[in-house]
């Protein structure tokens, strides 16, 4: 049984995710959190298994919480209305599994749940898009989502490259080629190399 808490600020919200998520089989609604104290704290006395976060919160926002839950075992899914791509980079790092909004459809939230609860990091598209895209303008400060260098193993993965062949095109350990694709992996928000080498074509990156 997958053991959620919800933390949002709107109640007819947390209702609807209660009644919906209690359908489910496999998972049960332990708990919900009006701001982020709360949900810093009942992850502590209830200790879920995933937690599903509203980003614009009193007291205590959701990066806040998420910043202060770092190290937790509780698996955290941002689930927010504000289509801002610039919170996806630092809910990320604060340590959030996943990202999606609030218009995703329910069977797709349930799936975004187990597959969060099995270890895997999930991002709604446009989230995937915007770590991927820097935002432009002269607001945009600090380097790329993705660096130059997971740029390049992307675009040899997608040219269907070994971590060996790519180690030996960039003249770097196999190891370290590893990494890289743990990074591109996780930061596109998808669970294996096809479906990396399927979004670099998409997106011209290839």
């Amino acid at each position: 049984m997958i053991r959620v808490l919800i933390a949002d600020d709107h109640p007819v919200v947390r209702q609807g995710l209660r009644t919906f998520l209690d359908l489910q089989d496999d998972i049960t609604v332990v708990g919900e959190a009006a701001d982020g104290e709360q949900a810093v704290a009942l992850v502590a006395e209830l200790g879920p298994d995933v937690l599903l976060l509203d980003l614009k919160m009193p007291v205590l926002d959701g990066l806040g919480a998420l910043r202060r839950l770092s190290g937790s075992a509780t698996r955290a899914i941002v689930l927010t209305s504000v289509s801002d791509r610039s919170d996806v980079g630092p809910a990320l790092r604060a340590g959030a599994a996943g990202f999606l909004y609030k218009d995703v459809a329910p069977g797709a939230l349930v799936q975004a749940v187990r597959a969060v609860h099995g270890g895997q990091v999930l991002l709604a598209p446009e989230a995937a898009e915007a770590m991927l895209t820097p935002s432009a303008g002269p607001a945009a400060t600090g380097p790329a989502p993705l660096t130059e260098r997971e740029r390049e193993v992307l675009a040899l993965i997608a040219a269907g490259r070994s971590n060996r062949e790519i180690a030996r095109s960039l003249a770097v350990a196999e190891k370290t080629v590893k990494t890289h694709v743990s990074n591109v992996l996780m930061k596109l928000g998808v669970q294996d190399r096809t479906q990396a080498a399927l979004y670099a074509v998409r997106h011209g990156l290839a």
